[in-house]
């Protein structure tokens, strides 16, 4: 019986997703070609082959991650989830599994892995103080 795909993204599919991401404005969903997420990834030191790109947005395509926007070549593809979404929604599984569902457990986890600069202890002051 074969397994069933995993919904999760993995280090690989997060790499695209990014890519997508990070060229979108808050207006609108930018469309890219797997040429162009390639050699957004390679712009950023990621060097990987056309075949693998295309093979990890087509599993994107299957996960609901992306969709394809049209019928002709070169296929064009954005973003259907949007990183708040994707990035709230990993955080949350990983609170569950990790931190037996405890947030404060992984505050002081993060706390504990390395001092904080004092920028950091700043801004976190600051949105301690506006969640209050």
């Amino acid at each position: 019986m074969a397994r069933p795909k995993a919904k999760e993204l993995t280090t690989r599919e997060l790499e695209i997703m990014h890519v997508f991401w990070d060229q979108q404005s808050a207006e609108s969903l930018v469309e890219l070609t797997v040429t162009q997420v390639r050699d957004a990834l390679e712009a950023a030191g990621r060097d990987l082959a056309y075949t693998t790109v295309a093979t990890l947005i087509r599993i994107l395509v299957e996960k609901d991650f992306l969709e394809q926007t049209n019928e002709v070549r070169p296929y064009f593809y954005r973003s259907v989830r949007s990183f708040d979404d994707v990035s709230g929604s990993m955080l949350g599984d990983m609170i569950q599994k990790v931190f037996g569902g405890s947030r404060e457990k992984l505050l002081l986890r993060l706390l504990d892995e390395r001092q904080l600069s004092p920028r950091e202890l700043k801004a976190i002051q600051e949105i301690l103080k506006e969640k209050s």
